[in-house]
């Protein structure tokens, strides 16, 4: 059962606490390997606008409950021992931290298929919102939800 998931303000959580709470773990005993994810602010669109900043918002109590549930699902593969997922909510300069996912296992063989699975299922599961604050190539400032632009350009 995962213990550690969920959403959380921006400077509340930290790569510190991700790593300390993985190696805090009833099975750390059997843990041969940690390996993280960390999703952060890109500068870039992917169509090549500027990025000024980012804001992320989540339907939280429904965020947390996805987030736990993958972590629960991911924590029950053989040779693992705790999967975490942490997604930091508020504005994000460019390179600042948006994510981390961390999964634990016996060896780094158990360990990197899992962090894959973790990364892509909360990216597509998890009521996490992103709004671009770009910059295109005429200079012009405009914002959008990124749900919304790829709904656009799919």
């Amino acid at each position: 059962m995962a213990t550690y998931a969920g959403v959380h303000e921006k400077g509340t959580f930290s790569i510190s606490d991700l790593i300390n709470n993985a190696k805090r773990t009833k099975h750390c005993e059997k843990t041969g390997a940690i390996a993280l994810f960390i999703g952060v602010t890109r500068g870039e669109t992917l169509e090549g606008e500027q990025v000024q900043k980012l804001t992320v918002e989540a339907y939280e109590e429904k965020a947390n409950e996805v987030l736990v549930k993958i972590c629960d699902d991911l924590s029950k593969k053989p040779g693992i021992t705790d999967v975490q997922i942490h997604h930091l909510l508020g504005e994000f300069n460019i390179g600042e931290d948006l994510v981390y996912v961390s999964v634990a296992g016996s060896h780094r063989t158990d360990v990197f298929p899992v962090l894959r699975e973790a990364v892509e299922r909360y990216k597509s599961d998890t009521p996490v919102f992103k709004k671009e604050h770009i910059i295109n190539a005429e200079g012009l400032a405009s914002e959008y939800w990124v749900s919304e632009k790829e709904k656009q350009n799919p």
